[in-house]
């Protein structure tokens, strides 16, 4: 049997916003069914690739650069997180460079030496 290319095309599409959602900080390690779901809505949306990777660098960087002394929020469990984010950079397109300018500025808030995160979702003090 073989694929269509526009088959082949959605697929390329639902795989490259799954990669780019979990290698993010504070996302899951795998992504489910629901966030496979959630890639291919964007894809029969016609949203681009780059606005979804915009988004998801955007509000990763949002959360980690939070003041400090507020409040740790939790961790990101489903690619729907980011769907507000999406949905303000469709309204409002972002300058030509500004994609590469959010994974510079991820890749070097990330190489900074982070606080301690719990891995697990079982608390040593119980």
């Amino acid at each position: 049997m073989t694929v269509s290319a526009p088959e082949s095309d959605s697929a390329a599409y639902v795989a490259a916003v799954i990669m780019l959602y979990v290698e993010l900080p504070e996302t899951p390690l795998s992504a489910s069914l629901q966030d496979h779901r959630q890639a291919r809505r964007l894809q029969d949306a016609g949203v681009p690739l780059q606005i979804v990777e915009s988004a998801l660098l955007l509000g990763s960087l949002r959360r980690m650069i939070r003041p400090a002394d507020l409040p740790p929020l939790t961790p990101i469990r489903s690619l729907a997180y980011f769907q507000p984010v999406i949905d303000e950079l469709l309204a409002h397109p972002m300058p030509d460079n500004y994609l590469e300018y959010l994974r510079l500025k991820l890749n070097r808030i990330a190489a900074q030496p982070a606080l301690p995160v719990q891995k697990n979702t079982f608390s040593d003090d119980r």
